[in-house]
């Protein structure tokens, strides 16, 4: 019967000398020959703005600052195991691809805004999103603007050839007014004209404006209206073709996520390695489990991102938060859970 119904037995004869087919698979090979090029030359190259007051720029003493600057020097701890191994390749916003693509720069961690045509056109791969921002206008306080929808006839300072010069064109279309464009060659020319008043508004990343206004002779005189006209996601870069590099890029910024998610900052991290009972603190730490060299890295890569720069919320705070001339509130990038719903989400380290 159960021959019958094709559940047992057929019409060969089983062959009980042949060999046996492995019917599982091993592990991909997950080695990065981004990761083996940066230890062979022991320093990480990372691209960042050519200056950019919260995120990227040099103080006084000629040394690099900024919350895209220190998860710079997060990864370099987590690759090499030590902060200072970095050499920063500033970039414009022309030039950011390209230096990815030549290999000037193993990573591009430069406010840049993840895209379908960027990913699919400029030979790159995001490997996550580390600062939810959004596109708005700067006025004058003396204007008495209230909306961006006062701003028909208005002559907007925009940098030529960015999203913000397109998203501009298509808000104002959207909403059949009309507008001057003042164009720039860049973010920090399209600031200076507006300082010059050549210009009644100013339209780039709200992170950027709130940027641009502390360089303002007098910042106080000057708002961003609330009006966001677009969503701009951004997050580190790297080079298409290198899937393991990718990784480490994620998830050292993941661990950096989970660590403020799970109270683990740079000023107990250590004492966390020895007294912590949750799991999932032991297994950041690496404690428990090997999942740093399942990135090729060692199993303390993400104690030492920590360590060497803080968790997320630290990194946030002293650069463009509460602890910076910017103070920028957290707003969609607090964490998931926090009582105001952000959008910081770690996917999970196990």
């Amino acid at each position: 019967m159960l021959t019958a119904c094709g559940l047992g037995g057929s019409d060969r004869e089983a062959d009980d000398t042949a060999p046996v087919t492995e019917t599982t698979t091993s592990a991909p090979d997950f080695a990065s020959p981004t990761l083996a090029v940066i230890k062979a030359r022991g320093r990480l190259n990372c691209g960042v703005h050519e200056g950019l007051v919260g995120f990227a720029y040099t103080d006084n003493r000629g040394q690099w600052r900024g919350f895209d600057v220190d998860f710079c020097r997060a990864l370099a701890a987590a690759v090499l195991g030590d902060p200072n191994a970095v050499r920063f390749v500033p970039v414009s916003n022309a030039q950011r691809f390209e230096a990815l693509r030549s290999g000037r720069a193993d990573v591009l961690w430069r406010e840049t805004s993840w895209t379908l045509s960027r990913e699919a056109q400029e030979g790159v791969r995001f490997a996550g999103i580390n600062y939810y921002d959004g596109q708005g206008f700067m006025v004058r306080r003396a204007l008495n603007l209230t909306s961006a929808q006062e701003l028909n006839t208005a002559r907007v300072c925009v940098q030529r050839a960015s999203t913000s010069e397109g998203n501009v064109a298509d808000w104002f279309r959207a909403r059949g007014l009309e507008y001057r464009k003042v164009e720039a060659v860049s973010a920090e020319a399209a600031a200076a004209a507006y300082g010059r008043e050549e210009c009644d508004a100013l339209s780039a990343d709200i992170s950027a404006l709130a940027a641009a206004r502390t360089t303002l002779a007098s910042p106080d005189q000057h708002m961003i209206l609330p009006d966001v006209i677009s969503k701009e996601p951004l997050g580190p870069a790297v080079k298409r073709g290198d899937e393991a590099w990718t990784s480490v890029v994620r998830w050292t910024l993941n661990a950096l996520i989970t660590a403020e998610e799970l109270g683990v900052t740079s000023e107990n991290v250590d004492a966390q390695v020895e007294e912590a009972t949750d799991p999932r603190i032991r297994r950041l730490l690496g404690v428990e489990s090997e999942l740093g060299p399942m990135l090729g890295l060692s199993n303390d890569w993400a104690r030492r991102a920590i360590k060497a720069q803080g968790n997320y919320g630290e990194i946030f705070a002293r650069n463009i938060g509460v602890d910076s001339p910017l103070d920028l509130e957290r707003g969609l990038n607090a964490q998931w859970n926090a009582g105001s719903g952000g959008l910081i989400y770690a996917l999970p380290i196990r």
